[in-house]
């Protein structure tokens, strides 16, 4: 199975004096995949910048998403989570809820990842989530509704 890095790079290496004698040979074939410029023993990856945008956010959401699933695991264990980690919050679900979230977060996550849906609407869900927890967890709303 190819790495991340195999599937991004599986491209054609280019010399940077190939690229100082063709530039604009050099650029059409970087519009239709990523290439390698090669100078001594460094690489450079020459890529749209809108790909390049789309795996940064990518890589950004991945590690909330390997942040949550963490967070889950440990509040199923001893371990627990502290009061002051970022994601306390899920200590308002029960296990079954929290099933619930990570089906939801993890469906969000793979529809934003292969284009079907936008990194927004990953963010809208835990979001949602997050407010329902904060609304479990106020005292205020408790009262209210006693």
């Amino acid at each position: 199975m190819l790495s991340m890095g195999q599937k991004i790079y599986r491209d054609e290496l280019i010399s940077a004096t190939e690229l100082n004698r063709q530039p604009g040979h050099v650029l059409d074939i970087a519009l239709q995949r990523p290439v390698t410029i090669t100078r001594n023993d460094q690489a450079f990856a020459l890529l749209r910048r809108e790909d390049a945008a789309r795996m940064a956010d990518a890589s950004g959401h991945a590690e909330v998403f390997f942040n949550l699933a963490q967070a889950i695991y440990h509040l199923g264990t001893k371990k627990g989570l502290q009061d002051q980690h970022p994601y306390s919050w899920l200590k308002a679900f029960d296990p079954d809820e929290l099933e619930q979230l990570f089906t939801e977060v993890q469906e969000a996550f793979h529809r934003a990842h292969v284009g079907e849906d936008s990194w927004d609407e990953f963010e809208a869900v835990l979001y949602e989530w997050h407010e329902s927890a904060l609304a479990i967890m106020s005292t205020e709303l408790a009262e209210a509704f006693a």
